[in-house]
């Protein structure tokens, strides 16, 4: 029977091309900034947003430095003194200041982070050069098997490439996800960048911070887990055993070829925490 005529071979190639659609996509998604992604569509609204809410962060500027002194003036003759006056004048000004680059800071982050990854991609040419297909062992041992014998692949074929579809979203929902939290964290950012403004509520805009820049360096991290997969299957890549029998063959392969991509689907999906861990964030 020809390959293009085999339910089962279609259906295993339909579910790795799947795979291998969404990982070359990662590698796009990652090289863009949040300004080009979509068309930048999706920029123009949170810079609306994020300039509407400087008004706010002006507002919350003026209130947290007000706490600030308040709570650190054991006196009236204290608030008096030029250095007090001088200190607290200072923080205030930064505070206005990153109230209203806010935008500038964040992309200023984004850059920096970003630039890591970039320098990763280019050091091997920018993609992943491995790409998970059907050895022809196994397109040769399906189309082998008689009807009878092939009913079981078709079970075994249908929960892989069920699997490897699944795999395969949830690579990508994660990298969409972390655009989607550059977004958001970049819109509100002159809400909590108003928190330094006081001395007692500074630690507000700096966790903050800490977490922004964690979401950026999950970019970097990523690159990293896809940049080992890709070594990984290229000097391991799982083997058609020959000596079993047509069923037995292709399950194994399939369950060496499942288990790489768990690893891979479990490093993105680990992210955010590998990077606090390696960071301290």
């Amino acid at each position: 029977m020809p390959i293009s005529d085999n339910w089962i071979i279609s259906t295993l190639e339909n579910a790795l091309s799947t795979w291998n659609d969404k990982l070359a996509e990662i590698w796009t998604l990652i090289s863009q900034t949040p300004a080009s992604f979509k068309g930048g569509t999706i920029w123009g609204i949170i810079q609306t947003i994020s300039n509407g809410l400087v008004g706010i962060g002006y507002g919350l500027l003026v209130l947290f430095f007000a706490m600030g002194v308040f709570q650190s003036a054991a006196s009236f003759r204290e608030l008096q003194r030029p250095e007090f006056a001088l200190r607290h004048f200072i923080r205030f000004a930064g505070a206005k200041v990153a109230v209203g680059s806010a935008m500038e800071i964040m992309l200023a982050i984004f850059s920096i982070c970003n630039g890591i990854a970039s320098r990763a991609m280019s050091s091997i040419g920018g993609a992943v050069t491995v790409a998970a297909t059907l050895p022809s062992e196994i397109t040769n041992a399906i189309n082998n098997l008689g009807f009878l014998e092939a009913i079981p692949l078709w079970l075994v074929s249908l929960l892989g490439s069920l699997i490897i579809t699944v795999l395969s979203f949830v690579l990508i929902l994660t990298v969409y996800g972390r655009f989607f939290r550059l977004y958001m964290y970049t819109a509100l950012a002159p809400v909590p960048l108003a928190s330094f403004a006081g001395e007692g509520t500074s630690h507000h805009a700096k966790a903050f911070i800490k977490s922004y820049v964690g979401v950026c360096a999950e970019g970097a991290v990523i690159i990293l887990a896809c940049l080992i997969y890709s070594a990984f299957i290229g000097t391991s890549y799982p083997a058609a055993d020959v000596t079993l029998d047509g069923v037995t063959m292709v399950w194994q392969y399939l369950g060496e070829l499942v288990f790489n991509m768990l690893v891979l689907t479990g490093l993105v999906k680990g992210a955010s925490q590998l990077v606090r861990e390696m960071f301290g964030l």
